[in-house]
């Protein structure tokens, strides 16, 4: 078994979700999580001080899949969520010893 964690972007989820659905995944976690990212560096003002505004808000999914299905379900993500910047889509593949 492997566990598949996928950070995403927050408005790629419900391609995500439907094409998940579409193979069959029927149940994932979601969990909001705020990144830190370089690209998006802006210099904000609030009440007199300048503070840079690096933080993004993105979607974490976490499936727990058999070896044969996980393939297809890292393709179906990536193929969605993956754009020209390597931040908006990370996958990770992990072993997954026992499923209670």
């Amino acid at each position: 078994m492997k566990l598949i964690e996928a950070v995403i972007n927050r408005l790629k989820l419900d391609e995500v979700r439907s094409a998940l659905d579409e193979i069959g995944v029927e149940d994932f976690m979601e969990s909001d999580v705020i990144t830190h990212s370089h690209r998006n560096d802006q210099v904000m003002i609030f009440r007199g001080a300048r503070f840079v505004a690096n933080l993004v808000e993105k979607v974490k999914l976490e499936i727990i899949a058999a070896d044969d299905t996980a393939g297809k379900i890292v393709e179906a993500i990536g193929s969605i969520a993956r754009t020209e910047r390597k931040e908006d889509c990370r996958i990770a593949i992990r072993p997954y010893l026992e499923a209670i």
